[in-house]
């Protein structure tokens, strides 16, 4: 029954229009900006195990009015010695599809230690794991973290990004008091400039004001 699902819901998501050309407000995040990034979809570290259709080059896209919030973001905490870490943001429709191709093959559990130890890979789809389109593919959200900027080291958050768990949840009581205060340092750094969280994942937000609400882009990432 699961594999009839996500069969479908992948035929609907490859059917439906995309974009397919890179406005011109999109942009890639330079190589001398302020804003860190790990593009761990271009590798095997990540949940599939493996680099993501879609992404041709470490580059990490996104509006120009994200970028620019961004920025704002890092400027804030910059005064602490605090900076971000971009690890996605615009993602491209075939990604996602890669994603839904991925949830169906229940054979495949090589990185279920890392990425989800807890959950059974049969109900990622159920539990909203995985979807058919994602926030991410109109190019205003954005999954990011804090670094300390003396030593490069990622604040600690509880869970890694991408962890599929209860304790990822922004608000969770799983995780410890110093973990919550760091979860609590970015998400009202992000909502102070326009950023909207999302609860499930302490790592997700989107731009309130996003350009392209109800469009969804399929350009690779190059």
């Amino acid at each position: 029954m699961v594999s009839v699902i996500l069969a479908v819901v992948t035929a609907c998501a490859s059917d439906a229009n995309l974009v397919t050309d890179r406005p011109t407000d999109f942009v890639a995040v330079p190589a001398d900006s302020p804003l860190q990034t790990e593009v761990r979809y271009f590798s095997s570290n990540n949940f599939v195990g493996e680099p993501i259709t879609g992404y041709l080059a470490p580059t990490i896209y996104m509006t120009e009015r994200t970028y620019q919030a961004l920025l704002a973001v890092s400027e804030d905490l910059e005064t602490f010695g605090i900076g971000v870490k971009i690890f996605d943001a615009y993602r491209p429709q075939q990604a996602v599809d890669h994603f839904v191709r991925w949830a169906e093959n229940l054979s495949d559990t090589r990185m279920k230690i890392q990425y989800y130890p807890r959950v059974d890979k049969a109900n990622l789809f159920r539990d909203g794991y995985i979807a058919a389109r994602s926030g991410h593919s109109r190019g205003s959200t954005v999954d990011l973290t804090l670094v300390d900027l003396a030593t490069g080291v990622e604040l600690d958050m509880g869970t890694p990004w991408d962890f599929f768990d209860l304790s990822s949840w922004g608000e969770s009581d799983q995780v410890s008091s110093v973990q919550r205060a760091n979860r609590a340092l970015l998400r009202s750094v992000m909502t102070k400039h326009g950023f909207n969280p999302l609860r499930e994942e302490w790592w997700h937000f989107t731009l309130a004001d996003e350009p392209y609400p109800e469009t969804y882009f399929g350009f690779p990432v190059q």
